[in-house]
């Protein structure tokens, strides 16, 4: 967005006029201008009609008083290019295109938008293929459908790349405070980066969510997330079309293994955004950032009046890795004196229906159970009564109240959260929300939007002490080469992969290369074009003596003349069989026409497709970075000794692998895929058993 678009982007935003061209679609987008409770002038574009929505026509937007901030345009293609050649002419603010049949219509309608570009000059675009925007701080609406949502001076602005989801997130039963609705359609001028960059600035605004179908541009959307993380705005995703990103490389498991799905998670972490899976966790985590806010830490203080709800309390977190502190026998004494005879002390703390509704005897409780747990953060689960049931609402209430106050003086975020979603009914919720307690509809989603809080809120702090470097911006290339292990090898020597001792030779050279390197042997052959030499019979393992490898070699050349005659060769790896290993891993990476280099790390060996335990990284990486990556692994446990096995020493197998991620970086022109499976590691070093590299081919 250049400053000039800034400028207007901000009149499109809060304008003093709005012109709305079209028909139905405007005379609605007219009514819901109003109903929103826009104050500015309004006029209407149509040289068919005396008057839209009571507004008088004019024939062309020449004809308007002066330049609008604001324009809602809703007429067919090729005449909306007319238009908006003819509003930048005039200085005009910002325009919502909800007109279609342009890049989403093939190839006559990406005609038509590089058109719609050529004419669109400085003018802030919001589309075109979209619904709008709606400004509820401000009381404005570009917005050709009923809609709903309220704001109370605060609240989340959402973003989305889906014109449906935008409307229903706005009839949402889930009191989500908002302050900015905007459709993004396809993006031809204004992106969500540009969105989320304008929005940041705004007190207001406390999270921003992003519901994304796809990304134009990738290193774009990483500075305008960072930038959100150096303004203290938590940004949460949700990422809809998850289909994989076309790769050439299908002979190794680094692409299948670090898809589409893994890439997006990998900048979302580096980047600090909280990324969710549907649109009710979406909608619960942004309510719980804006009202309650982001906790210092995963310690939580749990409340309910039943047994069940603090055992599913307790259930769910040790799942996803909340914490409840348990109470030392000094704090255990000190709740027992304000409890019943018949509550058990722990936390989460049932304290049981004897007390319920008393505010002079819960709220002590509270205070003293959340300063006894050192919490970051407090939960209280209630179900609110259903309508013509709710006699016992004050008591509820009395409870919930009480509540709000004791964490408003420790000054932790504070979540009420009913088991069921439908429970909570929507005055109950606006008092909550009043009261500064989030109004969390389900249990288990509130507990993960605690979770993504806290988390977001470790990210920022690591994010603000070590920015990462930026992303890599790689020129595509016409296709990839495969070189054989041995020469795959020779250049893992300069990223510093230890590697087995071994000889690259010729059949006849092998027994006496074995007996050189001392036995047991391991026997492969050497192909560019045998990349999964089991299959192929190319590789024997344990040899144990000259004749063992006399006679693997000329069983290896009939299984592969068999299995693949042309892969054929006269050209063998002898390698000394490598000691057991603590663990093993694999290590990939590969290139990416979106997302530059990304590093694959995860078990190994057999255990890759049985386990699937991978994390993804994209690079450039520090080994701060690597070795978090690591301990989120399955495979840490057995890193760090589990069962009184050997320790593999972290610190060290992560500055190694950085050390790799450095090469892949700086040779990043003509390296296309590293991948090593199995790694074998060890107390206190590596050795890469197995490697295979792609090259870039050079164009020609």
């Amino acid at each position: 967005m250049t400053p000039v678009q800034r400028k207007n982007f901000d009149r499109l935003m809060q304008p003093a006029q709005i012109a709305f061209v079209g028909g139905t679609d405007a005379e609605i987008a007219i009514e819901e201008a109003r109903r929103r409770g826009f104050t500015g002038e309004i006029w209407a574009v149509n040289p068919k009609r005396r008057e839209m929505g009571g507004v008088p026509c004019v024939a062309s937007v020449e004809e308007l008083p002066t330049a609008p901030d604001a324009v809602f345009l809703a007429i067919p293609a090729r005449p909306a290019i007319k238009v908006v050649q003819s509003l930048a002419a005039m200085g005009a603010g910002g325009v919502v295109c909800y007109t279609a049949g342009f890049r989403e219509a093939g190839a006559d309608g990406q005609a038509l938008e590089q058109a719609l570009l050529a004419a669109v000059g400085d003018l802030a675009l919001i589309g075109p293929n979209c619904y709008g925007m709606i400004n509820y701080l401000d009381g404005a609406a570009l917005w050709p459908f009923a809609h709903g949502g309220d704001c109370p001076g605060y609240g989340a602005a959402i973003i989305t790349q889906s014109g449906m989801l935008s409307s229903d997130i706005t009839m949402s039963r889930r009191s989500l405070p908002l302050t900015h609705m905007i459709s993004a359609g396809n993006q031809s001028v204004l992106a969500l980066e540009d969105f989320v960059e304008a929005l940041t600035g705004n007190p207001a605004v406390r999270a921003i969510g992003l519901h994304i179908e796809g990304l134009q541009d990738v290193a774009k959307f990483e500075r305008a997330m960072l930038s959100a993380i150096q303004a203290g705005t938590p940004v949460v995703a949700l990422k809809t079309g998850r289909s994989a990103i076309g790769s050439s490389l299908t002979q190794s498991h680094t692409g299948s293994l670090s898809g589409a799905n893994e890439l997006y998670d990998a900048l979302f972490e580096r980047t600090g955004v909280i990324a969710v899976d549907s649109p009710a966790q979406f909608i619960e985590t942004l309510k719980y950032l804006c009202v309650a806010g982001a906790p210092n830490g995963r310690n939580v203080a749990g409340f309910t009046c039943s047994g069940g709800g603090a055992t599913m309390l307790a259930d769910h977190s040790e799942t996803i890795g909340l914490k409840f502190p348990q109470f030392d026998t000094s704090d255990a004494a000190l709740l027992r004196d304000l409890l019943p005879d018949i509550a058990s002390v722990s936390n989460p703390l049932d304290y049981t229906t004897p007390i319920w509704g008393q505010p002079e005897k819960t709220l002590p409780v509270f205070s003293q159970a959340i300063a006894s747990a050192g919490a970051d953060a407090a939960i209280l689960v209630q179900d609110y009564p259903a309508a013509g049931l709710d006699d016992t609402k004050p008591y509820y209430l009395a409870d919930g109240l009480a509540f709000a106050q004791v964490a408003k003086a420790h000054d932790i975020p504070a979540a009420i959260c009913s088991t069921i979603s439908e429970n909570m009914d929507a005055d109950t919720r606006a008092t909550l929300i009043e009261a500064g307690v989030a109004p969390m509809q389900g249990l288990q989603e509130a507990l993960n939007a605690m979770l993504h809080a806290a988390k977001w809120a470790e990210a920022r702090n690591r994010i603000l002490a070590a920015p990462p470097a930026p992303l890599l911006s790689l020129a595509s290339s016409p296709g990839v080469t495969m070189i054989h292990e041995a020469a795959s090898k020779a250049l893992l020597v300069d990223a510093g992969i230890d590697l087995p001792k071994g000889a690259l030779v010729s059949g006849t050279e092998a027994p006496e290369a074995a007996e050189r390197l001392g036995f047991p042997v391991v026997l492969k052959m050497m192909s560019a074009a045998l990349a999964h030499k089991t299959e192929a019979g190319a590789v024997i393992l344990g040899l144990k003596g000259r004749k063992a490898v006399q006679q693997a070699v000329r069983q290896m050349a009939e299984s592969v003349a068999k299995h693949a005659p042309k892969a054929a060769t006269d050209s063998y790896l002898v390698e000394r069989m490598a000691p057991l290993p603590v663990a093993e891993m694999i290590v990939g990476i590969r290139r990416d026409p979106q997302f530059g280099l990304a590093m694959m790390i995860g078990s190994g060996g057999v255990l890759v497709e049985i386990l699937n335990d991978t994390k993804t990284l994209l690079l450039p990486a520090t080994p701060d970075e690597i070795r978090l990556a690591l301990g989120q692994l399955k495979l840490a446990k057995l890193l760090n000794g589990y069962r009184g096995k050997p320790v593999v020493d972290l610190d060290q197998l992560a500055q190694r692998l950085a050390r790799l991620a450095a090469f892949a970086v700086k040779n990043a022109a003509t390296i296309a895929e590293i991948e090593i499976n199995p790694l074998f590691l060890y107390t206190d070093r590596l050795c890469a058993v197995d490697a295979l590299i792609h090259l870039v081919e050079p164009k020609c």
